[in-house]
């Protein structure tokens, strides 16, 4: 979904030219698709939209097709043995899956109005990047592309899993398990917050076989964890069974202590991504998600080549011997498409007139990934450091603190506006997203109060900032939320706000029992 600036101010899905000012109600063809290491699956979705007030809200979302899960192709490696591969995706062969899962499920890319792109893992590096955004290069404008780092993969999976949702509901501390072909996220939530995570090289394609048992890729884990155990592999060589148990279970071991949180073992540490989970009390629930979930909870049993089934059945001892309830994620019963699901979801919502926006050239911005820092805005005496603190540390959490990626940065607004406490905000602000403004990005405040203006003024006039500032009020935004602003409108100054949301599965109607089937190409 794309917004136009009709000649009469109006916001139109472009693909079809709906107004959205005359209609109650909106029908949209979705589609969420996960490209990982190991491997990629889609969701197509039918999203129907209704007016609320001032915006659109999903009101019922019916699932179309759930695609085949491909593991992922890739490019075999030059002067390397037989069947040796490199970390290149095979765009073709992801191409001609991306085409046939589009035709199973009966729509054209021209017939999507919205969608998800997730990259995870080898699928970020550069050269994957480009390849795989040429496949959506004609949708780009429809797409949410979030390149998901450890944090943001972590995050995704506890809310895909359902277990942030969970956690609500059953007034639970809850631990999610992601466990994939290439690492294990961790995730701890507590009355639906992550307040907890980790990531480890642990995963079931850390050693990548054939039909005949052949090592096709090793993972720098793999030899790793394997040289501990006194395993020798070879890429096109057989491994020794009873060598390859052992590698198994030290994984399961060092994922395990990884769970357990607290002061680690040296080798456990090395294989981190992220800072280890705080010494803490027992989770007293644990769900699983990731394709390794898939043979914990029965829903798989063949082997597609790798150490997957062997590792989660290790992995499930050891969680069952430690005491929490093991529950199954979610009640979509949505474990292995927990990092996306379903697609992205759209309301709309004007900004009035207490917005500034310097210089007026500076919009339209489109897909800007939305932050929610929990501000310390209570007091009367504001605390600038606290609040640049609080932005860094949720942009760390979202894999955004490197700055190459402008950002919108929802507040909400408490007390009094006088100017010294304006002042401390501003400054604050700016203190915590001068990554972002170091790469030349502009700086976009979303309010939902009526203060938009005044904050925008002090950035420009007072702070005497370079960038570009973008300060809008009277909208209401999440996290996971993408957000597109459009031009100013000259009926009445005001500027349309897309709102784009990751939506994740809530009912069962979202998920199968049945056995999932797994396409293999390449």
């Amino acid at each position: 979904m794309s917004s136009d600036n009709a000649p009469a101010g109006r916001v139109f899905f472009s693909n079809v030219r709906r107004s959205l000012e005359i209609e109650d109600e909106i029908v949209l063809v979705s589609v969420g698709v996960d490209i990982g290491s190991s491997t990629s699956h889609l969701v197509f979705s039918r999203l129907r939209l209704e007016r609320l007030d001032n915006r659109y809200v999903v009101a019922e979302r019916t699932l179309l097709h759930e695609s085949e899960v491909l593991l992922m192709p890739y490019l075999h490696a030059a002067n390397a043995g037989d069947g040796a591969e490199s970390d290149t995706i095979d765009a073709t062969a992801l191409r001609s899956f991306l085409d046939r899962q589009y035709a199973l499920a009966g729509v054209t890319p021209e017939l999507i109005d919205s969608g998800a792109l997730i990259l995870t893992g080898v699928a970020v590096r550069r050269r994957n990047a480009r390849a795989i955004g040429e496949l959506f290069a004609a949708q780009a404008g429809k797409f949410v592309a979030v390149s998901a780092g450890d944090a943001l993969e972590t995050t995704l999976a506890a809310m895909g899993s359902g277990a942030a949702a969970r956690s609500i509901r059953e007034a639970a501390r809850v631990m999610n398990i992601d466990i994939g072909g290439g690492t294990c996220k961790i995730a701890v939530c507590e009355a639906g917050v992550v307040v907890a995570q980790t990531a480890i090289d642990i995963g079931a394609r850390s050693v990548a076989l054939d039909a005949q048992g052949r090592v096709q890729r090793i993972e720098a884990a793999g030899t790793r964890l394997a040289a501990e155990v006194g395993l020798t592999l070879e890429v096109s060589g057989i491994p020794d069974a009873a060598g390859v148990q052992r590698l198994v279970d030290r994984m399961a071991d060092r994922l395990f202590e990884a769970v357990q949180g607290g002061v680690l073992s040296e080798g456990t540490a090395a294989l981190l991504r992220l800072e280890g989970l705080p010494a803490g009390a027992l989770p007293d629930v644990v769900t699983f998600s990731g394709g390794v979930s898939e043979y914990i909870y029965g829903r798989e049993t063949q082997n597609h080549g790798d150490l997957g089934p062997a590792l989660a059945q290790a992995v499930l001892r050891r969680v069952q011997a430690w005491g929490p309830r093991i529950a199954v994620p979610g009640a979509a019963d949505w474990g292995l498409r927990a990092t996306v699901v379903g697609a992205s979801q759209y309301t709309v919502q004007v900004s009035g007139g207490t917005i500034f926006v310097q210089p007026a050239g500076s919009l339209p911005l489109r897909n800007l990934p939305v932050i929610t820092p929990p501000l310390p805005l209570h007091d009367e005496v504001l605390d600038a450091g606290a609040i640049a603190s609080a932005v860094q540390t949720t942009l760390r959490r979202l894999d955004l603190h490197e700055g190459g990626q402008p950002v919108a940065l929802c507040y909400r607004w408490q007390g009094s506006a006088s100017f010294w406490r304006l002042d401390t905000f501003c400054r604050g602000v700016a203190q915590g997203l001068a990554t972002v403004l170091q790469h030349g990005g502009p700086l976009v405040l979303v309010g939902d109060g009526d203060i938009g203006g005044l904050v925008g003024i002090h950035l420009h006039s007072e702070l005497k900032l370079k960038q570009p500032v973008v300060s809008i009020d009277g909208i209401v935004l999440h996290e996971f939320d993408f957000i597109d602003i459009g031009a100013l409108l000259d009926t009445s100054g005001a500027v349309p706000v897309v709102i784009k949301s990751l939506v994740f599965p809530t009912t069962a109607a979202l998920g199968r029992s049945a056995q999932r089937p797994v396409a293999q190409q390449g």
